[in-house]
């Protein structure tokens, strides 16, 4: 099998792929034509390498498309399991917006950049001013309503499967739980409904690379997002790696949208 990939930090443990320098990507398009699969592209990448070179890429093009922005993330997770989304709206920032949101939420609530991970961009907003200067500085206000958590779970999903889950739990007093954020990691107490829950929306939009983040409140449970190139301190700590997940999956059929 022929392999390529453009991230060679995410293709330690899996033997024999050829890395190619993204920035000279136009110069290889004959080698990447001869590929079997093209591992871990940028995202600026992916539209050439799927629409227009017709080269499987992995993760997959559902994983990039709808991990690349929390937007259109949230509205494929409300396609899928509304009833596991945190309330919330998306609106274009134009005047008059802020007293719209504060009609329909009670303070605090969270809001988020479209584009950000581990933690940053996410904010809790806990007066009207914050809330105006958040509105101020983006086009389009992505808001949620707060939800009452000290801990949250990511469960690590590779190719078609669950590979391992854990609690990331935030420091006394933190409103961010991540790991890049100072919180704390525990691998007791896994709930198995969280697990199959994944597994199912997964497998609906076609994602087989992704840290999926959920938080729960009296027994249920919410996606807060899901990130294609997620962190590997959990993974480190359980001496688990990606590749054999990640070969086993290659050389399986394709994943199918169900």
């Amino acid at each position: 099998m022929h392999l390529i990939t453009f991230n060679p930090f995410r293709c330690l443990d899996i033997p024999g792929t050829q890395y190619l320098k993204p920035e000279r990507f136009y110069f290889h398009i004959e080698e990447l034509r001869q590929a079997d699969w093209i591992l871990f592209p940028e995202y600026w990448q992916v539209n050439a390498l799927h629409y227009g070179l017709h080269r499987r890429i992995f993760p997959s093009i559902a994983s990039y498309h709808l991990g690349h922005d929390k937007v259109e993330m949230t509205r494929a997770l409300w396609s899928v399991a509304p009833a596991h989304v945190p309330q919330t709206l998306i609106l274009a920032s134009t005047e008059g917006v802020v007293e719209y949101v504060l009609e329909q939420f009670a303070l605090p609530l969270v809001a988020k950049e479209a584009r950000n991970s581990m933690g940053r961009g996410v904010f809790l907003i806990e007066s009207r001013a914050a809330l105006r200067e958040y509105a101020a500085r983006v086009e389009t206000l992505y808001v949620q309503e707060y939800l009452p958590i000290t801990r949250d779970l990511r469960v690590v999903w590779v190719g078609n499967r669950v590979i391992c889950a854990y609690w990331r739990e935030g420091a006394e007093g933190a409103f961010h739980n991540n790991v890049a954020q100072g919180g704390q990691l525990c691998f007791e107490g896994i709930p198995t409904e969280a697990l199959d829950l994944v597994t199912r929306v997964a497998r609906e939009l076609g994602i087989d690379h992704a840290g999926f983040d959920l938080a729960e409140v009296d027994g249920h449970f919410y996606f807060l997002e899901f990130n294609v190139l997620f962190g590997n301190m959990g993974l480190r700590e359980l001496g688990i790696t990606t590749g054999a997940a990640i070969m086993e999956h290659l050389h399986g059929p394709l994943l199918q949208v169900v």
